[in-house]
């Protein structure tokens, strides 16, 4: 019997959701219409060398215009889930004060067409695109942060809570956070720990207090939040390489999700968290950072294999690579593992404190080309079918694990990458934004039949 003909997605039970994911920045484009106001990624991605092929999201795919055209794509593979996120340089083009009139419409239009084509809408408050006037006040790194993430929750709550159930707070704030405030590879660019210290500190309030929000102003709302997290492996038993493995874990996978927990920030031999906890218990913050979340989005693309390094400042640990140790990866080079999958998930279900369990983002990006009218891409059919194995083999298992996302609709801005990173289920052509479905769109059609 073939792997494909034993996977069947009733075999995940008739309440399981299956959906499709996708973020306003990498899709969207119309960057300057209907008073959208300008995001760090919209001024990041025109500072020379930031952006492979020196790509910029102004375009995008288009999703502002084609969103109806789109979303009968999502209905016609079979999905009945879409995540989204809402542009919050479109509600509030300065981050604070006047409310744009249009950016609220169209939201309400792109919920409205989930609805009527009977697709249940996964919306998530903040992915990535803060808006421009506030990094030029601190962003992240703001002590007003909250504040103001605070009324920009409040006004999608209030505008959208009484069609919208199921809310997302935060897309990977170790993401945005460590790439953009650390290591500057991704937008505002802002590099050391004097910019990351506060940006996590004011991440994990922003992530509790928009669940405290929706909770007041959202009558049976199901909140959840979403953490990128890698199975982190030592390249060898010896007692640095262990340590060194231990490090990455606390900042890749405990570091958002514990404060949630109510566990404050991780305890660990790690002196790296020592400021973060001093400032923890000046300020009694621990309560402030905990909620209640009915689930929580996890979105793992790669086990992480690492080896002490000493000259890697604050971690002493740096990554062997997929390529270096001649294991299957993808074309970005991320080791595909579907063991490595099963195991993450068991580690976040075994904190204990977690309700539920969502795949909010699972993916890979593959080389792939339009040949006759045809993408031909089994490796990622190979992919999903190794993946979703996992994912039943932990549900199987015990864990309540109730839907899976996947990463994504359609090939988009992919960040740092631009649109050389091929994610999609759907090929687009970014010259004339024709979409192609893949042979992966066709076999989750066939498959969630």
């Amino acid at each position: 019997m073939s792997f494909q003909a034993r996977l069947q997605a009733q075999s995940f039970g008739k309440d399981f959701v299956w959906g499709v994911a996708l973020a306003a920045q990498q899709n969207e484009g119309a960057h300057n219409i209907d008073g959208r106001g300008l995001s760090i990624w919209d001024v990041f991605a025109r500072r020379q060398g930031k952006i492979k092929g020196g790509h910029k999201p102004s375009a995008a795919c288009d999703f502002y215009y084609r969103y109806k055209d789109d979303l009968l794509l999502v209905k016609a593979l079979g999905f009945k889930a879409f995540r989204f996120s809402i542009a919050w340089p479109r509600i509030l083009p300065d981050g604070t004060g006047k409310v744009n009139k249009e950016g609220i419409a169209y939201y309400h239009r792109l919920i409205d067409e989930c609805l009527a084509l009977g697709i249940e809408p996964y919306v998530t408050l903040y992915h990535w695109d803060l808006p421009y006037e506030l990094e030029k006040e601190g962003g992240w790194t703001s002590y007003r942060m909250v504040r103001w993430f605070s009324r920009f929750a409040t006004i999608c709550a209030e505008e959208y809570g009484s069609k919208v159930k199921h809310w997302i707070v935060l897309n990977e704030p170790m993401g945005f956070t460590s790439l953009g405030y650390m290591l500057g590879k991704h937008a505002p660019g802002r590099i050391g720990l004097d910019n990351f210290y506060p940006a996590i500190h004011n991440a994990v309030m922003c992530q509790a207090e928009g669940g405290r929000i929706l909770r007041d102003l959202v009558p049976n709302a199901h909140i959840g939040t979403t953490f990128s997290c890698s199975e982190v492996i030592p390249f060898s038993d010896k007692e640095e390489d262990v340590q060194a493995a231990n490090r990455m874990d606390v900042l890749l996978n405990r570091l958002f999700i514990e404060p949630a927990l109510g566990r404050g920030y991780p305890k660990d031999d790690f002196r790296f968290l020592e400021r973060l906890e001093l400032h923890n218990k000046a300020w009694k913050y621990t309560d402030r950072m905990r909620f209640n979340f009915d689930f929580i989005g996890l979105q793992n693309y790669f086990p992480l294999v690492v080896r002490y390094n000493p000259f890697i400042p604050v971690v002493n640990a740096s990554e062997v690579k997929a390529v270096t140790r001649k294991v299957p990866h993808t074309a970005m080079g991320w080791e595909i593992n579907g063991g490595s999958f099963y195991r993450i998930i068991k580690k976040f279900w075994l904190y204990g404190g977690v309700k539920e369990l969502y795949i909010t983002e699972s993916g890979a990006a593959f080389k792939d080309e339009v040949v006759n009218g045809t993408v031909n891409d089994e490796s990622r059919i190979a992919y999903f079918q190794e993946y979703l194995q996992a994912m039943l083999k932990a549900k199987q298992e015990g864990v309540n694990i109730k839907g899976y996302f996947a990463w994504t609709l359609m090939d988009n801005f992919e960040w740092s990458e631009g649109y050389k990173a091929r994610f999609g289920l759907v090929h687009v052509d970014f010259k004339t934004q024709l979409r192609t479905i893949k042979n992966s769109g066709y076999w989750f059609r066939d498959f969630l039949k």
